[in-house]
C-alpha cells in the first residue's frame, strides 16, 4: 500500500494492521551514535495507550515498543531503526455483523472501491491504532530534536465536543485523562463523556500543540513550506478534518495592522504566523491547531447499503473511543516533531554554513 511514509531524510514507513498479530514502523535515516533504548520511546506511548480511562476504548493494549533494528549497544547505528509493537487484544469477533455492509463516515465504501476488499477488523489499515508506531518515531525525533537544539513539545485539548476549555496552564495536562490544561472542568468534561456513551454516540474534540525554541530558518519555500509539512502531516492523522497554522481561520477577519507580526529588536509583537513565514521557521514557537471529527464507529443504529448496493443497517458493537480526540494530543506532538526532525536535518544538509551578521532576536511570545 503506498503513502505509508512520512518525510524526505527522516523517514517512517508505517506497517500493520488494527487487529494484525503487530502494527510498527521502520524508521531511515536516524543520525547515528545518539543514545536510545525502549525507555525513551515507551513513556510517549504510555500517553497515547488505550484503556488509560473510562472515556476511551477499553481495549487492553500494553503498547509495548520493541526495537529491533538500528541501535548497536545502545547507540543508533545510522541503519534504519523497526520499532514492534505486538497487538494483544484483540476481539476480531465484534466486526463480525459488519463484513457486509459498510460503516457511515468509516473508510469502508472506499477500501473496498479502492481495493477490491477490505479489512473489516477494527478497520484494518485505517484504524486510529496505526497512530501508535507514529508516536514511537515521534518519541525518536523528540529526544534528538531536544539534546541537539533544545527544541520541547507541549499539547492540550482545546475544545471537547460543544464545550470550550478555558486554557490554565499546562500544569494541569498530565493530570486529567483529556490532556486539558484546566483544572476545574474536569468533572463537567467526564459527565458530559457518561452520557454521550450512554447515547450511543460520539463526539468531536480540539486539539492545540507548539513546538518550543525551534531555530530560524528551517523549512522550504515553495511546496515544501514548513506549514505545508505540518499539515500534511496533521491531516495524515486518522479524523483530523482541519488544520489551523498560528492565527488560521481568525486570520480572515483580522486586518493587516493586527496579522502582521511587527518586529522589534526585542522579538515579535506577535505569533500570528504561527512561527513560520515563508515557510521558514522564525525562531517563534510553532503553533498547531487540529479539529478531530466524531469517532464514526458508534453503536447507535445507522443507515447504509451492504456489498450488493441494498438499504442496510449498521451498528458498531466493537470498543471504540467516543470521543479519539482524548488521546490525540501525544498523537499531534508526535507528527510536529517527526516534520521539525526531517527539516532539521534538511536545513543541515543545505544550509548548514549559512551565517549571518544580524543575530536572532528574541523569540518573543504573546502572554497568556
Amino acid at each position: 500500500m503506498s503513502g505509508s511514509t512520512l518525510g524526505h531524510l527522516f523517514c517512517v514507513t508505517n506497517f500493520g494492521e488494527s487487529h494484525g498479530p503487530a502494527i510498527g514502523c521502520v524508521i531511515d535515516g536516524c543520525p547515528p551514535g545518539r543514545v536510545l533504548s525502549e525507555a525513551d520511546i515507551q513513556p510517549e506511548l504510555d500517553r497515547r495507550r488505550p484503556g488509560t480511562s473510562r472515556h476511551v476504548t477499553q481495549r487492553n493494549e500494553p503498547d509495548a515498543v520493541e526495537i529491533l533494528s538500528g541501535v548497536y549497544e545502545g547507540k543508533t547505528t545510522g541503519t534504519p531503526i523497526c520499532l514492534l509493537i505486538r497487538n494483544t487484544d484483540q476481539r476480531s469477533k465484534d466486526y463480525g455483523n459488519i463484513l457486509q455492509t459498510f460503516r457511515p463516515g468509516h473508510a469502508d465504501y472506499t477500501y473496498w472501491h479502492k481495493y477490491g476488499l477490505r479489512d473489516p477488523r477494527g478497520g484494518g489499515r485505517s484504524s486510529a491504532r496505526m497512530t501508535a508506531p507514529m508516536v514511537g518515531a515521534g518519541a525518536v525525533a523528540k529526544k534528538w530534536l531536544r539534546e541537539h537544539h533544545g527544541v520541547t513539545f507541549s499539547g492540550h485539548m482545546s475544545q471537547l465536543g460543544d464545550i470550550a476549555i478555558p486554557f490554565e496552564s499546562l500544569d494541569h495536562v498530565p493530570n486529567n485523562p483529556f490532556f486539558a490544561a484546566n483544572a476545574n472542568d474536569i468533572a463537567r468534561l467526564e459527565t458530559y463523556m457518561d452520557e454521550l456513551r450512554q447515547a450511543g454516540d460520539s463526539c468531536g474534540a480540539r486539539i492545540e500543540v507548539a513546538a518550543h525554541g525551534v531555530p530560524v530558518g528551517w523549512g522550504e519555500p515553495l511546496f515544501d513550506k514548513l506549514d505545508a509539512d505540518i499539515a500534511h502531516a496533521m491531516m495524515g492523522i486518522n479524523a483530523v478534518k482541519g488544520v489551523e497554522i498560528g492565527a488560521g481561520f481568525a486570520s480572515v477577519t483580522q486586518r493587516g495592522t493586527t496579522h502582521g507580526d511587527e518586529l522589534m529588536p526585542d522579538g515579535f509583537r506577535g505569533n500570528n504566523a504561527g512561527g513560520v513565514l515563508g515557510g521558514i521557521s522564525t525562531g517563534q514557537d510553532i503553533t498547531v491547531s487540529i479539529a478531530i471529527k466524531p469517532t464514526s464507529s458508534i453503536r447507535s443504529p445507522r443507515q447504509s447499503i451492504d456489498l450488493q448496493g441494498q438499504p442496510a443497517t449498521v451498528e458498531t458493537f466493537g470498543r471504540h473511543d467516543p470521543c479519539v480526540g482524548i488521546r490525540a494530543t501525544p498523537i499531534a506532538e508526535a507528527m510536529l516533531a517527526l516534520v521539525l526532525m526531517d527539516h532539521a536535518l534538511r536545513h543541515r544538509a543545505q544550509c548548514g554554513d549559512v551565517q549571518v551578521a544580524l543575530a536572532r532576536i528574541a523569540a518573543q511570545q504573546p502572554g497568556r
